[in-house]
């Protein structure tokens, strides 16, 4: 059987409107801009909270009897140590006794005098809770940052590989621009990401690298999908200039990306809303820069990838066109000096004619 699909089959394929995906980039550079500007903003601002894995720090773990208030006694360590201080409850595995986790980061650490005294005010401030020091620890920064030099070396290594999937499986549409133009739109999904957490305080710590890493995997999936939507309208319409299979593919996956991310992303928001409503709010630096993360995935699967692809081969067809035409300006700049020597080597002979006329007149004259 032939697999040729005839014209009305193609004409049904296609979406009834077609969004012009590729004339908005002005204003995706203007979305592109307007992240890195608040990037900027926060770090200035803000700065980078690292976590106690990647900065280095004190961990402090006490049993305690009844309830007590987490809010308070981060602020009787805040007093002391005057940093962010994170707390966890939780219960002890082997005795299911309940305890709770303080840490925090320090540059000169915690000494043990300064142990006493916080033991002390939150003895003194929940006394009927028989608040007891169970275990004190000293993190060493080394082992985080190795952590994380991994994942960055992790995300570059598979920037690279994404790069050459895409060149070589998808070379008849663009190859390698289309690959850096994927991971054009990858670098921006996760600054939306580290943005987010930067601009609302979180911690930089393992639930970030986790928010980056499924970023990476989403985002690059969506990018392809988009690509492969494009090599197959360019073998359905082989007369389709790039700018009419961008705008008609990316059409045609709307859809079915917009229901993918919201399936995502309703799942991180209700995560989001469960822990606002219980306290547990160590989630909210996973849940929150992942649901950004995806929406930013989704849109520049759509327009980021696709535009600033079409922008890359248009520049580079017009240089093309530019370096074509001054090669033909020099050809063209001789040819009217050809066609004045021409007419030179044409004149000579006139005046050849004139001066043998003049001898020939001058030879009858002494005949006579």
């Amino acid at each position: 059987m032939s697999t040729k699909k005839t014209k009305k089959e193609i004409a049904a394929l296609m979406p009834e409107k077609v969004y012009n995906i590729t004339g908005k980039k002005r204003l995706i550079l203007g979305i592109v801009i307007a992240v890195v500007l608040a990037f900027i903003v926060g770090l200035i601002v803000r700065g980078v909270n690292f976590a106690i894995e990647f900065k280095g720090g004190t961990m402090m773990t006490y049993t305690y009897e009844g309830d007590v208030n987490t809010g308070d006694i981060e602020s009787i360590v805040k007093d002391m140590v005057n940093t962010s201080v994170n707390v966890r409850t939780g219960e002890s595995i082997s005795t299911g006794d309940k305890q709770i986790t303080i840490s925090f980061t320090t540059d000169d650490g915690f000494t043990g005098d300064q142990q006493s005294e916080l033991t002390a005010k939150l003895q003194e401030k929940f006394a009927d809770n028989k608040i007891e020091l169970f275990d004190s620890n000293d993190v060493n920064p080394s082992t985080g940052r190795e952590f994380l030099i991994k994942c960055l070396v992790a995300i570059i290594f598979a920037a690279v590989i994404v790069i050459i999937y895409i060149a070589i499986r998808f070379r008849r549409i663009g190859g390698w621009s289309a690959g850096l133009c994927s991971i054009f739109a990858l670098c921006h999904d996760l600054l939306v990401a580290v943005t987010v957490n930067v601009l609302f305080g979180f911690e930089f710590n393992s639930n970030t690298v986790a928010v980056l890493l499924t970023i990476l995997g989403y985002s690059i999936n969506n990018t392809i999908v988009i690509y492969d939507r494009i090599r197959e309208n360019r073998k359905l319409m082989p007369k389709a200039s790039l700018n009419e299979l961008i705008n008609v593919s990316c059409t045609q996956s709307l859809t079915r990306s917009i229901r993918t991310s919201i399936t995502t992303i309703s799942t991180m928001l209700i995560i989001t809303i469960v822990v606002l409503v219980t306290g547990y709010h160590s989630l909210l630096s996973f849940s929150v820069p992942l649901m950004a993360g995806l929406i930013s995935g989704t849109y520049s699967s759509l327009y980021v990838a696709p535009a600033t692809w079409s922008w890359m081969k248009a520049r580079k067809s017009a240089k093309k066109e530019s370096s074509e035409k001054k090669e033909e300006d020099p050809a063209k700049k001789e040819t009217p000096a050809k066609k004045e020597d021409t007419s030179e080597k044409k004149e000579a002979p006139a005046e050849k004619n004139s001066t043998s006329g003049k001898k020939s007149a001058a030879k009858g004259k002494k005949k006579k």
